[in-house]
């Protein structure tokens, strides 16, 4: 399997959530070709929203439950939109090797970070960033969420007014 297969699995998550209601963002932790984890956004709803219960956050809660045994530096996540600085944190801390994500998220995005003025504990634990998997599968999405009345979440933001422009960029 390969990026896009991965990738796939995560948009699964975030059209899930997305049916629940939920902001579209799905992921899913893999290792040695098999998904040992999986996440999607929840509690973004407006009755009930938190900022903690992010997919990356839902994914890696699970995996700590399981007790992987895999190396972490040897698991991947994929996930349909750029991880914040909350979940870019928590990931290395984590320290998971490699973070594949599909959709730039221009309000809130960690991935740009400086990592060389972090400090040594951020710094040293550096994954790869592989950004633009599957970008306009998931900008469907988004745009379908942020075009939605019903969704508050982030409605009139600089991601949605962002996603919203996308139509003419991206088909």
């Amino acid at each position: 399997m390969n990026h896009e297969d991965y990738m796939r699995m995560a948009l699964k998550e975030a059209e899930k959530a997305m049916a629940a209601g939920e902001f579209p963002v799905g992921c899913v932790l893999v290792h040695d070709g098999r998904i040992v984890a999986r996440g999607a956004r929840q509690a973004s709803q407006m009755d009930r929203c938190n900022e903690l219960d992010h997919a990356e956050m839902v994914a890696l809660r699970q995996l700590a439950d399981q007790a992987c045994t895999a190396a972490p530096r040897d698991i991947s996540l994929y996930c349909t939109m750029e991880p914040c600085l909350m979940c870019l944190a928590a990931l290395i801390l984590a320290g998971i090797g490699t973070i594949v994500y599909a959709y730039e998220d221009v309000m809130g995005g960690g991935t740009g970070l400086d990592f060389e003025g972090l400090p040594p504990l951020y710094a040293q634990r550096k994954p790869q960033i592989i950004g633009g998997v599957l970008r306009r599968a998931s900008l469907r999405l988004f745009r379908e969420f942020f075009a939605n009345g019903r969704n508050d979440y982030w409605r009139g933001s600089p991601l949605a007014d962002y996603t919203l422009a996308q139509e003419a960029i991206a088909p």
